[in-house]
């Protein structure tokens, strides 16, 4: 496959970043799309060029590492796939594929397609624990739990914080990712101690950060690589106005 890349690219913070288009040619389909852009970096270094900055780690869709904009789209258009685990089979050899990071004012570009996030580990410090002494592990049947809180609350906890929820939404809000912190905690007996305070201190974080309020487009739950369902952040709505309540 021959294919046309329109990559942004910015030195630093403080840089006004530039879109700049590269030819990449003979790309097999069997690559992933992060493959895609190392053999374009091998080819940049060669040349004396400053190669692409990207995120990555696992490159197995389970850290939440990668993360761009794919033609509009965060992660591409191929629904549930990370962008490690997108496959340049799903292109048309000649296709132009424009590439960005992601783009939310809590996000702050770093270098090129690389972004911030720090963001997010300030909004799960701020309560996305269970803080209650508990001793050492107990026994897994000894506290009961209800099949469909178990399964929500597993659902819930797929969530990886890689952002395209924040990146996806028109409002920049981090409401999906919070709420699927928050949820996979409050459905659990070990969570129900400090369940509307947890509501309350993550959500306020979330706030202070800089994200936008939720409208319910759902934009975010589209294009959620673990499909974390919109009805995570009605859970959270309802935990936060208990905690205003008391």
């Amino acid at each position: 496959m021959n294919l046309t890349l329109r990559v942004w690219r910015q030195s630093g913070p403080s840089d006004d970043g530039r879109m700049v288009t590269y030819q990449v040619e003979d790309v097999s389909p069997d690559m992933s799309f992060l493959e895609m852009l190392d053999v374009l970096n091998e080819r940049l270094i060669l040349e004396g060029d400053d190669p692409i900055a990207f995120d990555h780690d696992c490159r197995e869709g389970i850290c939440g590492m990668c993360g761009m904009v794919i033609n509009g789209v965060a992660h591409g258009e191929q629904r549930a796939t990370t962008t490690c685990q997108l496959h340049m089979r799903h292109f048309e050899d000649g296709a132009t594929i424009t590439i960005e990071p992601w783009r939310a004012a809590p996000f702050p570009v770093v270098k090129d397609l690389v972004v911030d996030r720090s963001a997010f580990d300030r909004i799960i410090q701020a309560g996305g624990f269970v803080s209650v002494p508990a001793g050492s592990a107990p026994d897994a049947h000894s506290i009961p739990v209800r099949k469909e809180d178990a399964d929500d609350a597993f659902d819930a906890a797929t969530c990886i914080g890689c952002g395209a929820c924040v990146a996806a939404c028109p409002n920049g809000s981090a409401s999906l990712f919070t709420a699927a912190k928050i949820t996979h905690l409050s459905l659990l007996p070990q969570g129900q101690p400090e369940r509307v305070s947890r509501a309350k201190a993550m959500v306020d974080q979330m706030d202070a950060e800089g994200f936008g309020g939720c409208t319910n487009t759902g934009e975010c739950t589209a294009v959620c690589p673990k499909g974390i369902p919109l009805d995570t952040i009605a859970q959270m709505n309802s935990d936060y106005l208990k905690a205003n309540g008391k």
